[in-house]
């Protein structure tokens, strides 16, 4: 059974810091290229930061800097740390593997208060 799970979310107050984390399982974690998307209310889903099989990254401009995308793949995780928060980062943060194995989980709520 495929499981995206994150975890790591919460509320923060503006300028702290978060770690999220995605512990997959149920996919072929190496082949897959992972990410990591958030939806705010109102608004659309969007890509913030992308991890190639092979470790290359991406990122959406408004985090570029202050976050980082990391994964383990003898630990089949994936986790976003996020610096420097601001209250625009409020959101639903999710896990999403594609590539091989097109993925989500249910997602972590990421707080920030100004």
């Amino acid at each position: 059974q495929v499981q995206l799970v994150e975890s790591g979310g919460g509320l923060v107050q503006a300028g702290g810091s978060l770690r999220l984390s995605c512990a997959a399982s149920g996919i072929v974690f190496r082949s897959n290229a992972m990410a990591w998307y958030r939806q705010a209310p109102g608004k659309q889903r969007e890509s913030v930061a992308v991890i190639s099989s092979g470790g290359i990254t991406n990122y959406d401009a408004s985090v570029k800097g202050r976050f980082t995308i990391s994964r383990d793949n003898v630990k089949n995780t994936v986790s976003l740390q996020m610096n420097s928060l601001k209250a625009e980062d409020t959101a639903i943060y999710y896990c999403r593997s594609f590539g091989r194995d097109y993925y989500w989980g249910q997602g972590t709520q990421v707080t920030v208060s100004s």
